[in-house]
């Protein structure tokens, strides 16, 4: 079994000629944990997988690996696996000699190397395929092998960089699990790299959201996805409703909001926060909005006029415009007997905690 090691980063910056790619960044990542770094193109994710890989060098700050400072060391120097997203096996090797490599790099014994090989490729469920060359291997095929020689070697930490790019969305969804299932299985700490929320969501202990270089919040997938600390990482992650409102009271549970027309909703909040008269945006998920019957069926109710309806096979997109204007988005499922008509007025409705409030960033 592969013993994870922490890893800590510590105020690492990295600047290509004036341009900051990693600003200032603080990350901790705990032994055994998976943690996806999540952010568009451009927002540092790349780089920092770089810094810590070694393959580039930190302007400022430090990358501690169990306890060690690993920054001025060279990449080999790190010990550190890493799964590219196109594989890099050697062609002429077979699959059991792709795997052996990074063994006979480092000089371990004929037996040991036959021993560990073996197991690995029992671990990767490709025990049948030692003596076959990569070409006759399919794409996810292919993938297991690289991660079993980014492992074999018992390496204090693993790096993915965008693992899954390559495949189809069915064996991407597929590959997700398999992986996960063997890092849970060898308790290898891991950073993988991904721009897929699904990818991060599915696969991940914590997620870091990056931005411009930023981390933005590092969180579970699950408070990531209910609890948004900004507004950027709400528009992010998956679909969301960002609805306007004024704070008119806030106590430890909850705060009613003011929004369209007098309509006033209760929203979970976890302690007394000093937001009241504050202007603030409502955070709601579509799938969290339901269609009522009569105002009073739900503990919060806007009205809304019905603008379209989207089948997308599990659900329908009803997308719904209040009367100042603003744009809310439900999912409701398909299996519903009866949907609304365009044009017609209907109340949205949903449960307290199901909606937060985030900071209203809009310039004035």
């Amino acid at each position: 079994m592969v013993l994870g090691n922490s890893l800590s980063i510590v105020n690492a910056t990295k600047y290509y000629k004036k341009f900051k790619a990693v600003d200032d960044v603080n990350l901790e990542v705990n032994q055994g944990e998976f943690l996806t770094i999540l952010g568009p193109s451009g927002s540092g994710k790349t780089s920092l997988l770089k810094l810590i890989a070694g393959f580039e060098q930190l302007n400022q700050g430090a990358i501690v690996l169990n306890d060690q400072d690993i920054s001025k060391r060279k990449p080999y120097e790190r010990d550190i696996g890493m799964l590219f997203q196109n594989y890099a096996l050697f062609p002429h090797m077979t699959i059991f000699d792709n795997i052996a490599y990074p063994l006979r790099l480092r000089k371990i014994p004929k037996k040991e190397v036959q021993e560990r090989v073996e197991a690995i490729l029992k671990l990767v469920h490709l025990e049948q395929f030692g003596s076959r060359y990569p070409e006759q291997l399919s794409g996810g095929q292919q993938q297991r092998v690289a991660l079993a020689r980014a492992i074999v070697f018992n390496p204090p930490l693993l790096l993915l960089d965008e693992p899954l790019g390559a495949l189809d969305k069915q064996l991407r969804k597929k590959m997700q699990l398999e992986i996960k299932h063997i890092q849970e299985q060898i308790g290898i700490t891991t950073v993988s790299v991904t721009h897929d929320q699904e990818e991060a969501l599915t696969m991940s202990d914590k997620i870091c959201v990056m931005n411009n270089g930023r981390i933005e919040q590092v969180d579970s997938p699950e408070n990531l996805y209910k609890r948004p600390k900004n507004r950027f990482v709400a528009e992010f992650i998956g679909e969301i409703n960002l609805i306007k409102g004024n704070v008119v009271s806030v106590d430890e549970e909850k705060a009613k909001v003011k929004v369209n027309e007098g309509f006033v909703v209760d929203i979970g909040v976890d302690s007394e926060l000093d937001i009241k008269n504050q202007s603030m945006l409502i955070a709601l998920r579509p799938e969290n909005i339901q269609i009522a019957k009569e105002e009073s069926e739900f503990h919060n109710t806007i009205k809304a006029k019905v603008i379209e309806s989207i089948y997308v096979g599990e659900a329908f997109n009803i997308k719904t415009r209040t009367e100042t204007g603003e744009e809310i988005t439900a999912k409701i499922p398909a299996n519903v007997s009866e949907l609304p008509l365009k044009d017609k007025d209907i109340f949205l409705g949903w449960n307290c905690k199901d909606a937060c409030l985030i900071h209203d960033e809009t310039p004035a």
